[in-house]
């Protein structure tokens, strides 16, 4: 892994003044709870067991990406449930080497991330990082007896650890390759812009594409999406405004010996000694992104003008050049520190390094049987170093692949989990009406090795992910519908979860040939997969270290009451991660560990 160039944008020295204080910015904003509009959702809830999530109460979706009825989708499992390993696999069937036999429960809940709780936004009070909501009924389920719970993903939330080298982030690959400054569409979007400074008097309006950024796009995305920290309605300019008042941190612990932050912490105060982020942009991005005494008016439609003092426009309708490129600082910020949190110090790593010691006999054989065409063909979606067909490198080589005779996006596959009807992922159109496929998108009949043409499959494809660190990972796949790796391997094995997928439009999907694996072969394969954890990950040493952050765990009472409120809105039950510096520190404990 360590042969592996980390992506990075070529035309980075464009935007970036100082790449140091840039991660540090990016840091700070990925851990920092006042990014969520409610003051406590930060990136980093979703991110804080090993780039992933380990929560395991109100971490249950509905289902609201299925096809059937999707917004007013009811759950199996419930909101505010506390889960247990009792309530996996979310499908069970009667043979488990048998995905043609009866299924004795099925599920299309997901267990995924909970975010913040219904609310629209109305303003952010002036010179202060606090914004002003407006509780909404949920129209999602989202509630206990009309009282809202905090809002969940309808995907499984996948590690950020070696995500630096996908090609597309997201499991439906929407977060593009190229970074437009504004949002997660790339080039996408003919209406994405930003404002330059020519002078301190004279901005011009551009457009900009950042090639290597599908981080920064999926960074942007994330900030005001109302499942994940924002509430509804939230424009990044007002992120912007918010944030750049805001001393960094200033209501977490940040470790003296943090990797990154320790120089500035103010240990054992929380905070950082920067005044406020808007210190740390001017010394991290290029003047002329964000030096202007020139504003911005944002207009409904998504286009923009130049505030003019003759005209009397409301203080709150104008930007600062600084608070309308917030956006670009926030992406690139996030995607730099990122780019840090790279595993290849993993047993298997070194194993291919040369040393012939570094994992067990039956983690040998569990990587031939990864390899082998006839059994594991792990190897053909876990592709190269990265072990994902979804890198950089991969995609870059060829970005279509073709496969018993059908043509769909390279680094995605439908692994018969759930039917496309479930959740159609790759197979969605963007705001603008294309294809997420790029393969759909580019190529209306690809040409097949026998010189006919090919259908183009999209429907039910997700990311395929890369393998590190899977151990401390769990639930697995996109609808976190198993809990343990032997489950995992055990939905190879049968070759799916489904005796037959298709198309919305009825073509037929093969997820996988059944393998039907032996118990020798699955143990043997499990070795291999344990053989991926990278131990600084485990220990949080540095770059895995962190500041200190709360996180919601849930909700005082169950699924028939909830126990405390504010204004119709469930208090929460939180859970304290103490800042780790660089040296390290215990594990945190994994998914439903304590109950396994």
């Amino acid at each position: 892994m360590k042969t592996v160039q980390i992506p990075e944008p070529p035309d980075l020295h464009k935007y970036i003044r100082d790449k140091p204080m840039a991660i540090a910015l990016g840091k700070a904003l990925f851990w920092d709870m006042q990014v969520g509009s409610d003051n406590i959702v930060a990136c980093a809830t979703c991110h804080f067991q090993a780039g992933a999530d380990s929560r395991s109460k109100n971490q249950v979706n509905p289902g609201t990406q299925s096809l059937h009825d999707a917004k007013r989708q009811e759950f199996d499992l419930g909101p505010n449930m506390q889960l247990t390993t009792s309530h996996f696999p979310l499908r069970v069937l009667t043979d488990p080497n048998d995905r043609t036999s009866p299924a004795v429960f099925n599920s299309v809940d997901v267990v995924s991330s909970q975010g913040i709780a219904s609310y629209e936004f109305l303003r952010v009070l002036p010179f202060r990082p606090v914004e002003q909501l407006r509780r909404k009924a949920d129209q999602d389920g989202f509630s206990v007896n009309r009282i809202n719970v905090r809002r969940v993903e309808p995907r499984n939330t996948p590690t950020v650890i070696n995500a630096i080298f996908n090609y597309r982030n997201f499991y439906d690959g929407r977060a593009q390759y190229e970074f437009n400054g504004v949002n997660n569409w790339g080039d996408r979007d003919p209406n994405a812009h930003l404002y330059r400074a020519e002078s301190t008097t004279r901005m011009e309006q551009v457009r900009i594409s950042i090639e290597q950024a599908s981080l920064a796009s999926q960074a942007v995305a994330a900030a005001v999406n109302d499942f994940e920290l924002s509430a509804s309605n939230r424009p990044f300019p007002m992120i912007g405004r918010k944030m750049l008042v805001a001393r960094p941190l200033a209501q977490q612990q940040v470790h003296p010996q943090d990797s990154v932050l320790g120089k500035y912490s103010l240990w054992p105060q929380p905070g950082l000694v920067l005044p406020d982020y808007a210190e740390m942009v001017r010394y991290a991005f290029q003047p002329e992104w964000w030096q202007s005494k020139q504003q911005i008016r944002l207009l409904p439609d998504g286009h923009s003008e130049i505030c003019h003092r003759a005209r009397p426009i409301a203080q709150k309708d104008c930007y600062t050049l600084m608070e309308f490129n917030f956006s670009l600082f926030f992406g690139l910020a996030i995607q730099l520190y990122e780019a840090t949190l790279v595993a290849d110090d993993t047993p298997y790593d070194r194993f291919m390094e040369g040393d012939s010691t570094a994992i067990s006999e039956a983690a040998i054989r569990g990587a031939d049987i990864f390899r082998s065409q006839t059994r594991g063909r792990c190897i053909n979606c876990h592709e190269g170093a990265e072990l994902t067909g979804a890198a950089v490198s991969q995609v870059q080589a060829s970005p279509v692949r073709i496969r018993e005779g059908q043509a769909f996006d390279r680094g995605f596959n439908h692994i018969g989990v759930r039917p496309a009807s479930s959740d159609l992922a790759l197979g969605q159109t963007d705001p603008f009406g294309m294809p997420l496929s790029y393969t759909k998108q580019l190529f209306a009949a690809p040409v097949c090795p026998d010189g006919h043409s090919c259908p183009v499959v999209a429907d039910g494809f997700f990311k395929v992910p890369g393998l590190r660190n899977v151990e401390l990972t769990a639930p697995y796949f996109h609808n976190g519908g198993e809990l343990t790796l032997r489950g995992v391997l055990d939905v190879y094995s049968r070759g799916g979860n489904f005796a037959q997928l298709t198309e919305k439009d009825g073509s037929e999907i093969m997820p996988l040939n059944i393998l039907h694996l032996s118990e020798q072969e699955k143990l043997d394969l499990e070795a291999w997969l344990l053989a991926l954890t990278d131990e600084r990950v485990r220990y949080r040493r540095a770059p895995f270290d962190h500041p200190q952050i709360f996180v919601p765990n849930g909700h005082p009472g169950d699924t028939d009451k909830i126990d405390k409120q504010i204004a119709g809105t469930a208090s929460d039950h939180m859970i304290e991660i103490p800042a780790v510096g660089k040296a390290g520190s215990y594990p945190l404990p994994g998914f439903l560990e304590s109950d396994m």
